[in-house]
């Protein structure tokens, strides 16, 4: 076990690496992703590190990380650890993210990420009560470790479903140490939501006959108001510790929250200065 551990320590350091050139494809308006973004919000990354890359190559994803948002529930809970949130981000602590880092649970400023591509995905009426519950779980898990198993098994387990898509997909039922404190960035996310039953991107076997999960109720407008909608099919919720970054992105259950250009509404391509270059074809 010691060699081991001393092996998966090289290759964590190893992939912790940051890579020698990143591009951001666009400025963050940081004040706006400031007044738009909700408590419970997850925030996706582009990462500029090793593994970051590997994971982007692996899930064919732009994304390689996922924190939380938790705004102002440090400061708000008072306390030691309101203090240190004060002494390490200042201001900033009212801005504040739970994620897994290779050095465990930690809480973050937002502006943390402010030079990074980012994207906002929002869970889809998310109940206050389930807000909650998901939020002083976040905040108990700090501390937690990393599970560097957890990266190492996923990365093996996407590369066989890559070469092997029909036979291997359904194989692998958890991933990682198997320790409930060890978690990585989607891990720790996929065990909040699962906390309070909200799906991230469950598979659905449907009754014979039914194509869709989802279903308005039938009768008047007034009805179909009044009543709720009807969902067929039995979800089947993965494991937290077979999730990545890029589902949080795919799923149908979490809304994609524009902070930058299009959000105020005063975007227009028609007063976009373009650089005057010949195209390729006008080159040659």
């Amino acid at each position: 076990m010691g060699i081991r551990n001393w092996i998966t320590a090289r290759i964590a350091r190893f992939l912790n690496r940051n890579l020698s050139h990143y591009e951001q494809r666009g400025r963050n308006d940081f004040e706006g992703l400031k007044s738009c973004i909700h408590k419970g919000d997850v925030l996706l990354v582009e990462g500029d590190q090793r593994i970051s890359a590997v994971i982007k190559y692996l899930t064919q994803s732009s994304w390689s990380h996922a924190a939380l948002y938790v705004g102002d529930e440090i400061v708000r809970r008072g306390g030691q650890m309101a203090e240190l949130a004060h002494q390490h981000f200042g201001d900033e602590a009212r801005h504040l993210v739970v994620e897994a880092l290779f050095e465990g649970v930690v809480v973050s400023p937002l502006t943390r990420y402010v030079d990074y591509n980012v994207r906002l995905c929002r869970p889809h009426r998310l109940r206050p009560a389930h807000l909650k519950i998901i939020l002083d779980e976040a905040v108990a898990a700090i501390g937690w470790h990393y599970d560097v198993r957890n990266v190492l098994d996923q990365a093996l387990h996407l590369l066989m479903v890559s070469l092997m898509p029909g036979r291997y997909r359904s194989k692998a039922q958890r991933l990682g140490s198997g320790a409930a404190t060890e978690v990585i960035c989607t891990s720790l996310l996929g065990q909040l939501f699962a906390k309070v039953g909200f799906p991230v991107l469950p598979s659905v076997i449907f009754p014979d006959g039914v194509e869709s999960s989802f279903a308005l109720p039938r009768g008047s407008l007034l009805a179909r108001l009044r009543r709720q909608p009807v969902y067929k099919g039995v979800f089947h919720q993965r494991h937290p510790t077979l999730l990545s970054p890029c589902d949080f992105d795919l799923s149908p259950y979490f809304g994609i929250v524009k902070f930058n250009v299009i959000e105020h509404g005063g975007f227009d391509y028609q007063r976009i200065e373009w650089a005057r270059e010949p195209l390729a074809d006008e080159v040659a």
